[in-house]
């Protein structure tokens, strides 16, 4: 089991003379009350007493909520994750896996201004509609932008899934802090809407990825408590505040990360998604989203499963030749005309090796 993330001292403690100073100030508020009522008038006496009242109630509040014993002082900050959280599609496909009857989905998070990155995957990997007798499936899931991206995205991006109905959008601001977020929503989706898939596949949109050979793997995998990916074990938690991937102590205590798979792309038995989503309700949310469905299975006391041989998932861009990307499922890239001529040269008849 994970163990419980302790509460910073500090903040258990309502940061020591903080506290003290909040309780003076109400108490000097509650002492000047009756003094500031007798210059009133009396026409402006209840709108006054009222709005009083008001801000009485909202210190008590806060001084109650910084010495709680039992929570955190819950002031939002770069490592809060809103979630659990109930989060709503705005855009969605909700009968399309059951029409479709997918063996394996691939789910790609993708900003939503992406568009390149969408049609590239549509027009490769995302076009291997059948593999064998097996159905995939592909959909993009999005938050939403930010009010200073360009207003007419989301005009845009109706169009868009009005056109290929593979656009899957939430309510949360789509951010790189939001990751975690998106990815239990993805969860969600998949434990309300597919389960009578086989298999998902969560792939970022920079993937170069062999249908072929995920399916190849799949075949015989275990139809249960099954996850795969680029399996990391022993990974020491970044304490440098200016690592991209920072946690300070007060977020994520241990200096070890759990065993997770690396967010590149990940591999998942559908069963998976809603004991995941049950377990982040007793596990403290990171930003760091593999790291903490790592967090989650260790919590549900499931193990990862090891890819069968080594160099199936690749975090580092594999130099191309035909032979080495016949035999890889997934490798990150350096450029979306990359993941398209690797593709196209792949799909020649002649012999990869």
């Amino acid at each position: 089991m994970v163990q419980e993330i302790d509460i910073n001292e500090e903040q258990r403690r309502c940061f020591g003379f903080q506290c003290r100073a909040q309780r003076s100030h109400v108490l000097s508020i509650i002492l000047l009350v009756p003094l500031l009522l007798c210059y009133l008038d009396s026409s402006v006496l209840l709108d006054t007493w009222a709005s009083t009242v008001g801000f009485l109630s909202e210190a008590f509040t806060l001084v109650s909520t910084s010495t709680s014993s039992d929570e955190s002082w819950k002031r939002p900050d770069k490592f809060y994750v809103a979630y659990p959280h109930e989060y709503h599609f705005v855009m969605n496909e909700p009968e399309k896996c059951q029409k479709e009857k997918p063996f394996v989905v691939l789910m790609v998070p993708v900003a939503s201004s992406n568009k390149a990155a969408r049609e590239a995957i549509r027009d490769t990997w995302g076009s291997e509609k059948l593999v064998g007798n097996n159905i995939v499936s592909v959909f993009f899931l999005l938050g939403l932008s930010s009010p200073e991206e360009d207003t007419t995205l989301q005009e845009q991006l109706l169009e868009e899934s009005q056109k290929y109905h593979d656009l899957l959008q939430s309510d949360f601001l789509d951010s790189y802090h939001n990751l975690t977020i998106k990815t239990m929503v993805m969860l969600e989706w998949l434990t309300l809407y597919c389960r009578n898939a086989s298999y998902a596949m969560k792939v970022d949109s920079d993937i170069f990825l062999n249908v072929n050979n995920l399916v190849k793997l799949l075949l015989s995998a275990p139809k249960e408590n099954y996850m795969t990916g680029l399996v990391t074990r022993g990974g020491v938690v970044a304490r440098n505040p200016s690592s991209k991937w920072y946690l300070p102590k007060k977020v994520f205590n241990p200096v070890i990360y759990p065993t997770y798979a690396l967010g590149l792309g990940y591999v998942l038995s559908l069963d998976l998604p809603e004991k995941l989503v049950e377990a982040a309700k007793h596990v403290k949310a990171v930003y760091i989203e593999d790291v903490y469905l790592g967090m989650c299975m260790k919590h549900l006391g499931i193990s990862l499963t090891f890819p069968p041989t080594g160099g199936l998932f690749n975090i580092n861009p594999v130099k191309y030749n035909r032979c080495r990307y016949s035999k890889l499922i997934a490798t990150t890239t350096k450029s979306l005309r990359d993941q398209v001529e690797f593709w196209k040269d792949l799909q020649k008849p002649d012999p990869p090796c």
